[in-house]
């Protein structure tokens, strides 16, 4: 059973979300996130649609975060 559009891996949902894919396996183990499972292989999948909601939910970040100060 492909995955359809409606539906997105780890690699997919950490790079909507912004962040890495131990974050996004982490996220769905503890419950921050819904987590579902491929029926055929058991690999993690998500609702693309509950991640764009999550998303919408989230603050925008500054446009120009400050870098790193450097020593002199």
């Amino acid at each position: 059973m492909p995955l359809t559009s409606d539906w997105v891996r780890v690699k997919e949902a950490a790079e909507l979300l912004g962040v890495s894919t131990n974050t996004v396996r982490a996220w769905g183990a503890s419950g921050k996130i819904p987590e579902y499972r491929h029926p055929v292989n058991n690999y993690r999948i998500y609702k693309r649609e509950e991640l764009e909601e999550l998303m919408s939910l989230a603050p925008e970040p500054p446009k120009s975060a400050p870098g790193p100060k450097r020593a002199k």
